[in-house]
């Protein structure tokens, strides 16, 4: 047994050759060479080999038959090991069960210690070190804090989310309305300014809010968190799927955030997010300020404050503004939904799919790598937001507003805005009184603000409440015409002696 280990040794840690190996341990060629060939036969490396004992290491290069004075057949602990995986099966079954194959074999303890062994060599655990300032872990615990709506009295249940860096453990906490990528976003915002400063490597879960399409080695990242880690200047590396290993420091932070602050909320009551968020502030100062034994007494912070905090890369003049973006595709009236409200874009994309890009304050649409357009964010629910140039001319036409009549009204004669408010003031619908008010104004751009301003004060003297009246004066000609009571006075008959007169006819 001891020349299967030194063996081994020789060939795998020292990295002699097989004549070198033989001659050292004091084996044939041959012998050193079967043994090396099953060494990598079974996958095993040096450091596997230093931690297994002699008697598995026998197993794992011959097989439970090799070991002497026992010829009993071995169970296999694989198979063994999906068997367990059922509901309610247990050692003690698959025992029995082996049993009645091999009545001979081995008794109960002996058949355990074969899984055992196994599972003692089968779960290894790859060490990660953290260098200062490297990598920052982020994660949502699937326990979660609550507040009680003031208004409702309801029990609202918000997320919790963490973020640890590697070298020193400074985490960082707080509660979140959802895991959404508003949210995943801002709180990344708000950890790295915890922090003062940026991580060259973010770890998240892979979650929908951090990758769209998840993969072991490719993952997709989410556009918006990816915009965030440019912002930034790091770098996401999320985990691979199912291997919550990739990122224990934040398993353990979640954990150690669970019994230190969530535990510590359960009996205290709290009306908002923010009212939760500030005692969780508290309790996370004290968590960072704990001496931690295993390292001496030293607290989260000093360990930050030596190894991390001169590290980390600076953070951004101005923090990122969370911008979510979404592939969108134009509807026929040439708008884009975002969020319950419609915006315009060039009515020549219609039917076109285009990027949106929403934060806070405004939504930017994106066409072929070109912004197309821009709008301030509104909150009215299936409101618009219109810009003029995006629509077609007749339909630009056709939607001018009512403030918009008259402000064109005035501009071509106190006469027309009478007439025009007038138009508007008869008809119990608003819209359809500025469907007059566009009539006229049709009327107008055939016979000039001239003429029509003077139509308007005929049509006004009489009472006219339509645009037709208008468009009849000024079609007769009839708008330079005297109103009654206005026609000029005759003028006296000349006195002159060559002038007979009426009376000359008498």
């Amino acid at each position: 047994m001891r020349k299967i280990r030194e063996v081994l040794r020789l060939r795998m840690h020292l990295g002699l050759s097989i004549r070198e190996v033989a001659r050292g341990a004091g084996v044939s060629v041959g012998v050193a060479q079967k043994m090396a060939s099953r060494a990598a036969a079974a996958g095993l490396t040096w450091p596997m080999v230093e931690q297994i004992d002699e008697a598995s290491l026998e197993v794992r290069l011959y097989g439970e038959a090799a070991r002497a004075g026992d010829e009993r057949p071995r169970p296999d602990p694989v198979a063994m090991h999906q068997e367990l995986r059922r509901t309610g099966v247990t050692l003690e079954l698959l025992h029995l069960e082996y049993l009645e194959c091999h009545p001979s074999g081995l008794q109960y303890t002996a058949f355990c210690d074969v899984y055992r062994r196994w599972r003692a060599t089968s779960g290894l655990v790859m060490r990660q070190t953290h260098r200062a300032g490297e990598k920052g872990f982020v994660d949502y615990s699937g326990k979660r804090p609550s507040y009680t709506n003031s208004h409702t009295g309801e029990r609202v249940e918000v997320e919790l989310f963490v973020a640890v860096l590697g070298a020193s453990n400074l985490t960082f906490v707080e509660a979140t309305e959802t895991q959404r990528v508003p949210d995943f976003i801002a709180s990344h915002v708000r950890a790295y300014a915890y922090f003062g400063g940026v991580p060259h490597v973010t770890v998240p879960d892979q979650l929908k809010s951090a990758v769209v399409r998840a993969c072991r080695y490719e993952p997709g990242i989410q556009r918006t968190y990816a915009e965030m880690a440019r912002h930034y200047g790091t770098a996401i590396v999320p985990a691979r799927p199912h291997k919550p290993r990739d990122k224990a420091k934040v398993e353990v932070g979640v954990q150690i955030a669970q019994r230190w602050i969530l535990a510590r909320l359960r009996n205290e009551t709290f009306f908002s997010l923010a009212d939760l968020n500030r005692r969780i502030g508290e309790l996370r100062e004290e968590l960072n300020s704990r001496p931690m034994k295993k390292l001496g007494g030293a607290t989260r912070r000093e360990l930050f404050e030596k190894y991390d905090r001169p590290a980390l890369r600076p953070l951004p003049s101005e923090p990122y503004d969370v911008s979510e973006w979404s592939m969108e595709r134009i509807g026929p009236d040439y708008h884009v939904e975002i969020d319950a409200h419609f915006y315009s874009v060039p009515y020549t994309l219609v039917a076109a799919k285009v990027w949106v890009v929403a934060t806070s304050t405004t939504i930017e649409i994106i066409h072929g790598g070109a912004r197309v357009a821009t709008h301030a964010r509104s909150l009215i629910r299936r409101g618009h937001t219109t810009t003029p140039a995006h629509m077609p001319e007749a339909h630009r036409r056709h939607a001018v507003t009512v403030d918009d009549q008259i402000d064109w009204a005035r501009s071509v004669g106190p006469n027309t805005e009478a007439m025009v408010r007038s138009l508007i003031a008869a008809n119990p619908v608003r819209e359809m009184g500025a469907r007059s008010a566009r009539g006229l104004r049709r009327v107008a751009e055939q016979y000039g603000h001239e003429r029509t301003e003077l139509a308007c004060a005929r049509a006004m003297h009489f009472g006219a409440r339509s645009y037709k009246s208008i468009a009849n004066i000024l079609a007769l000609g009839r708008e330079a015409n005297p109103l009654p009571g206005e026609e000029p006075e005759e003028t006296p008959g000349v006195e002159h002696e060559n002038v007979r007169g009426a009376g000359y006819y008498h």
